[in-house]
């Protein structure tokens, strides 16, 4: 079968693999249709996200069909569409035994530590496959991943009705966490871009207020917008240089900042602009058994991921895509890789 790798950073090549087979704990064989590309898939084409290993067939957004169970299997039967969980643990160290396996002592990511779903077929337990709800094409389903991570950080935010919440970034993973902030009411929802078109895109999907970051101080502009308090909740979902320190000094006392970003290039903080307001900074990784909870908002069109799929590509052509990502980011919300039904006969 065919898959993509990344060999090293700025390298990558189709290449020929062997089909998976099922056993005992790798019980699902799924026939891959859709994957996303994320930002941190990106990262590990250029080099900068620190957790990949390498050569590494990457992609954690995976979609497929089921093409054959294993004995004993009830979850999913052949011929199920269904996403795949990209979080895999010990189940054993201090941090699953928190019921927190998302960050996971040995943790292993499909896509990261070890080969994802950017291939023809991948072998998985059932326990990892999530039934997608009908009304919903497999492109578009492949968002359901990044809600995961939106539902994750709202999660580890404690949002509450009562906050003001500022969120950097109006990209793929910024419109996800907007539509899943809204679920929970709060008091005003600021969202801070350089983009326009994403500004108002943002304002369309429910956000009170936007602000134009690239032309506008957002700690001042954000104080302005709360009344002069600053955000009780500020959520970077850009992670670009200066952007946590932006949301520090936006922040309102006693609030929150999460962090989601993995670049590891070093950044200006300063323990003054934490202590003084005491924030809480916390950081939010992958997610924490999410799927279950995000299908069920498709399902229940509790949040809509239609028309954020901006591009597509066969993943024949990911060197395209991948291109096409970093020489017209201002135009992407999210590209996503096909399968082609007949090649994977």
């Amino acid at each position: 079968m065919k898959a993509v790798q990344i060999v090293k950073p700025g390298e990558l090549h189709i290449i020929e693999m062997e089909k998976p087979v099922i056993d005992e704990t790798n019980n699902v064989l799924i026939r891959m249709t859709a994957a996303g590309i994320c930002g941190s898939d990106r990262g590990i084409y250029h080099g900068t996200n620190a957790a990949a290993t390498y050569p590494r067939v990457i992609g954690h957004e995976m979609v497929g069909v089921v093409e054959e169970v294993g004995p004993g299997v009830s979850r999913v039967k052949p011929g199920d569409r269904v996403i795949v969980d990209q979080v895999t643990a010990c189940g054993t160290c201090y941090a699953c035994r928190k019921g927190r396996p998302n960050v996971c002592g040995n943790l292993k990511v499909r896509g990261v530590h070890i080969d994802g779903g950017y291939r023809q077929w991948m072998a998985v337990p059932e326990n990892d496959c999530y039934l997608l709800p009908d009304h919903i094409s497999d492109v578009d389903a492949v968002l359901i991943e990044p809600t995961t991570i939106a539902i994750q950080c709202c999660a580890r935010a404690e949002i509450e009705a009562e906050d003001t919440v500022l969120i950097m970034g109006a990209g793929a993973l910024g419109s996800r966490i907007l539509s899943v902030v809204k679920l929970h009411h709060p008091a005003k929802i600021i969202v801070a871009d350089i983009d326009d078109a994403k500004l108002e895109a943002a304002l369309k999907n429910g956000a009170d207020a936007v602000i134009r970051s690239d032309r506008e101080d957002v700690a001042q502009r954000a104080k302005e917008l709360t009344d002069g308090y600053g955000p009780t909740l500020c959520i970077d979902a850009a992670c670009v240089k200066g952007s946590l320190l932006s949301l520090l000094q936006a922040a309102g006392n006693a609030g929150r900042v999460m962090t989601m970003g993995f670049s590891t290039s070093p950044d200006e903080i300063n323990q003054f602009v934490i202590t003084s307001k005491e924030l809480d900074v916390r950081g939010s990784r992958l997610q924490n058994r999410r799927f279950g909870e995000a299908v069920e908002l498709v399902k229940n069109h509790a949040i809509d991921l239609s028309g954020e799929v901006s591009h597509t590509f066969s993943y024949l052509d990911a060197q395209a895509a991948f291109d096409f990502a970093d020489n017209h980011a201002n135009e992407v919300r999210k590209i996503v890789l096909t399968f082609d039904t007949e090649e994977s006969k």
